[in-house]
């Protein structure tokens, strides 16, 4: 009997998961709230997780102690991680909030492919059918949003590295505990973005921080980044990448209702727009019904 046989403790993860999900549709509000650039944003937000990851470590004596060649694949998970972030962030300046996160609907699509091929499983058609038709919602919108061709672009990169990195840690999860994955993890994504900024002499004025945008970062660091990173890593436990990423996919629900409560981002969205989102929304409800409806025919047979 594998874990997920055990209702229980599915339903369990699949709660801290949906919350999870919650704390993360906050993420891109508070990115068109933070006024300074993508990559330094991503600098300020790795440094306060990878900190206070460290403080709680210390607080709770946890060893952080693990393998050489884990340390190297978590550190280089680590700049999927930042590059991620930072393609989300430039996707939100490049266009807007609800475009950014329809885009990182396509999470699922990417999973149903990359998951089976690196997990060496068989492809599920299923699936393949659900991020078939998330990606047609994805082309409505580029036809008809293509003035935020650029931001699109950032957005369904940044959604290929969160589906490779999630693939990733579904399988760390089951030899380690999530804070200490996620720790060398934003640590990881800390040092690669430092580099990066010590070669483009990024460290000037501009990543000078205005007053609000401190509480800005302290909340997207701890509680979006830090708390969140690790219960959606720890749920990889009882659940599979594809499923993580199909409940991920509820990011724009909360996002878009959160861009409509902060900047009234719905009045500019083209009925393209809400087509497409209405088709990947739609695909991301009923796909969990066709495969229980799949399985009972199965189970029949």
């Amino acid at each position: 009997m594998t874990h997920e046989n055990a209702p229980a403790s599915v339903n369990k993860n699949l709660l801290i998961l949906h919350f999870t999900v919650f704390i993360w549709g906050f993420t891109g509000i508070l990115g068109a709230l933070i006024s300074i650039s993508a990559v330094s944003l991503v600098w300020y937000r790795v440094l306060i997780a990878s900190v206070s990851l460290f403080l709680y470590f210390k607080v709770n004596k946890t060893a952080l102690k693990i393998s050489g060649s884990t340390f190297l694949k978590l550190v280089f998970t680590g700049a999927l991680v930042g590059g991620h972030w930072i393609l989300f962030f430039a996707s939100i300046k490049l266009s807007t909030v609800p475009v950014t996160l329809v885009c990182l609907s396509s999470i699922t699509l990417f999973t149903a492919i990359f998951e089976p091929l690196i997990n060496k499983k068989k492809i599920s058609k299923l699936e393949i059918f659900a991020g078939a038709l998330i990606i047609a919602g994805i082309i409505l919108i580029f036809k008809f949003e293509t003035k935020y061709t650029k931001g699109i672009i950032a957005g369904l990169t940044s959604a290929v590295f969160a589906s490779l990195f999630a693939i990733i840690n579904s399988r760390q999860v089951k030899k380690y505990e999530a804070p200490v994955i996620a720790f060398y993890e934003l640590s990881g994504a800390l040092v690669w973005i430092t580099i990066y900024l010590l070669f483009t002499n990024g460290f000037n004025q501009s990543m000078a921080l205005k007053g609000a945008d401190i509480g800005y970062l302290f909340i997207l660091g701890t509680i979006c980044t830090s708390l969140a990173y690790v219960a959606g890593v720890s749920v990889m436990r009882e659940l599979s990448a594809f499923r993580v990423a199909l409940i991920t996919n509820l990011e724009p629900v909360y996002g878009i209702i959160m861009s409509f409560v902060f900047f009234k981002d719905m009045n500019k969205m083209t009925i393209g727009f809400w087509v497409g989102a209405v088709i990947i929304l739609s695909t991301i409800f009923l796909f969990p019904v066709a495969k229980k409806q799949i399985a009972r025919r199965k189970s029949r047979s």
